[in-house]
């Protein structure tokens, strides 16, 4: 017996997909047979990022989104479904980091932070889930109603708090639970939340900053000494994405390599 993840028909929707796991995650979507809408500030980025899908076959749409923007979220979710139809797989990816101890953070860290790991998660999901809900209750009675996915990604430092990024740690916190609050409320309209925490994974936001001594440090307290890569996550998106993934909801998943245990 045999297990394919044919998402051929599912539209997905990427935030802060212009780069890192985000585009990477877009990629591994669209390559599996969704339609995928792109979704990020960086709109030429963007634009680039479907040229690369489309030429390998697949099918890309490309939104503007700020998630700090409530009426930009709006926008950028009924553009998309103008665009592309249903979405039927949320992927929550966007967020951002600063680097201090608690003492020395500002109003401004703060919200920086919060805005986009948070605030901004939680109204892309919520905005998305308010039409997969009207489609379930539509759609009551039917012997196969459609099945809705939504994957916020965490982070290994929402389970282990680490030094130097303790509001990053909060933010991602806050995600994991927000996961499990949102799953235990909209399962019952088939839509599954779950979340993925990555450990430490080699991104061209990040690839420099492991060749400094900071970066060697910090890969030998790691369980295996060894960084993840952007496809080591690629079996996980994919089962959650998928149907296989029925059975699945409010789970909070590590894939980093033991570090939070």
């Amino acid at each position: 017996m045999t297990t394919t993840f044919d998402l051929t028909g599912k539209i997905a929707f990427v935030t802060g997909a212009s780069s890192g796991l985000g585009a990477r995650f877009a990629r591994v979507l669209a390559a599996n047979g969704a339609e995928v809408v792109l979704a990020s500030r960086r709109v030429e980025r963007l634009k680039e990022l479907r040229a690369e899908i489309e030429a390998e076959g697949g099918a890309a749409h490309v939104v503007a989104l700020d998630v700090t923007d409530h009426d930009s979220i709006r926008a950028a979710v009924a553009h998309a479904e103008t665009e592309a139809g249903p979405i039927d797989i949320l992927v929550n990816n966007s967020g951002v980091s600063t680097t201090q101890k608690l003492i020395d953070v500002t109003d401004e860290d703060y919200e920086f932070v919060f805005d986009t790991n948070t605030r901004g998660s939680f109204f892309v999901a919520q905005e998305v889930a308010k039409r997969m809900i009207a489609r379930a209750r539509g759609a009551a009675g039917n012997a196969q109603p459609r099945q809705s996915r939504i994957i916020n990604i965490a982070s290994m430092a929402g389970l282990k708090v680490l030094s130097q990024i303790g509001l990053y740690c909060m933010s991602k916190a806050a995600v994991v639970h927000m996961t499990k609050a949102m799953a235990l409320e909209w399962g019952r309209y088939d839509i599954n939340v779950n979340a993925i925490c990555p450990g430490y994974i080699v991104t061209e936001l990040n690839e420099s900053h492991w060749e400094t001594e900071a970066g060697r440090k910090l890969v030998q307290i790691l369980p295996r000494k060894r960084l993840g890569q952007a496809q080591d996550l690629d079996g996980l998106l994919l089962l959650l994405a998928s149907e296989q993934s029925g059975f699945i909801n409010g789970a909070v998943i590590a894939a980093d390599d033991g570090f939070a245990l």
